[in-house]
């Protein structure tokens, strides 16, 4: 693998809606132009610009329109999953680099931005190269934030090492590279926050362009299911909404889990159970509210039982 190298031009125009996006950034790079295996990086924020995305009013109910759902809250902050399933503090509604009163939501599908302005380099310039559309989000347990692929044609998002083997002979079992998303940090640095760079090309890795007219699978292929990430809520509000038990509330939580694992995870609060089916946790402990509740964020629910039955008994809600 040869060197990287990142070219991040200045004299891009302020873009504004119904622009031609391409052109302008074709004409930033000039002489020196695109060529095959080239992966070009566009800001999301420039990409809305162009396609009317800059809206007015109230930023707070913008990310309403935006948010599917709260994931955490402090203070004024709030981190939402949008409905691009995105998890990203004020749904990626940005104020910065617009009007006062303004504010620019992400574009409605960052993967099909993408495909039409690698359509339109490859029409106007003969180059097959892959785009990423870029937007910055912070990153749980870690300070600070970084650039994302949120949309992606034509560029290979995510390489899989399962089944390699290591210098010391240790095969590897889930390493898997989001390169997409390593492309847009290193982009980053180039094109900086206070540039007015909003795309740059990153040189060096053909290897992850794919052939024309083959798109590949978006920059959506890197986003968790509802309920596949293990941190569907933040720590206080999981318990609000393990506490609320509603049904809509169930599926960032997850899967349920198996009858062993309820039974191991009443007794870390204290309850005792015991599994009396390969899909029923019984419990004797009395404390009806408390189990309910360590129940519904494992994926059960209570059953109805006899009458007399003063036990607890749980099934999944899904088996």
């Amino acid at each position: 693998m040869g060197p990287l190298t990142v070219i991040a031009p200045d004299g891009v125009p302020e873009i504004t809606a119904g622009d031609d996006l391409a052109a302008a950034v074709l004409g930033a790079f000039g002489s020196e132009g695109l060529v095959d295996g080239d992966i070009l990086v566009v800001t999301s924020k420039v990409v809305s610009k162009a396609e009317g995305r800059v809206v007015s009013g109230d930023r707070e109910r913008w990310i309403d329109v935006e948010a599917v759902r709260l994931v955490a809250r402090r203070g004024l902050t709030r981190i939402v999953r949008n409905r691009l399933g995105l998890t990203m503090a004020a749904a990626g509604v940005d104020a910065s680099n617009v009007a006062a009163g303004a504010a620019v939501l992400l574009p409605l599908d960052p993967d099909a931005s993408a495909r039409a302005l690698r359509i339109a380099v490859a029409e106007r310039t003969g180059a097959n190269v892959g785009v990423l559309v870029t937007d910055t989000a912070g990153r749980a347990w870690r300070e600070g934030q970084t650039d994302i692929a949120i949309g992606a044609a034509g560029v290979v998002v995510l390489e899989s090492f399962a089944g390699r083997v290591d210098a010391h002979g240790n095969e590897l079992a889930v390493t898997a590279p989001a390169v997409a998303d390593e492309i847009a940090s290193a982009v980053e640095l180039a094109q900086g926050k206070l540039g007015a760079r909003p795309c740059a090309v990153l040189r060096g890795r053909p290897d992850l362009v794919l052939p024309p007219h083959d798109h590949g699978t978006g920059a959506v292929a890197l986003i968790r299911e509802d309920g596949a990430d293990l941190f569907g809520y933040g720590a206080r509000e999981a318990v609000i909404r393990a506490v609320g038990g509603a049904p809509a509330d169930r599926a960032p939580f997850g899967r349920p889990v198996s009858a062993e694992e309820l039974v191991s995870a009443l007794g870390a609060a204290g309850l005792a159970a015991e599994v009396t089916a390969e899909h029923e946790v019984r419990s004797a402990d009395g404390h009806t509210v408390a189990s309910d509740i360590v129940a519904f964020a494992h994926g059960w629910n209570r059953t109805e039982t006899d009458s007399g039955d003063t036990d607890l008994r749980y099934r999944p809600s899904s088996p």
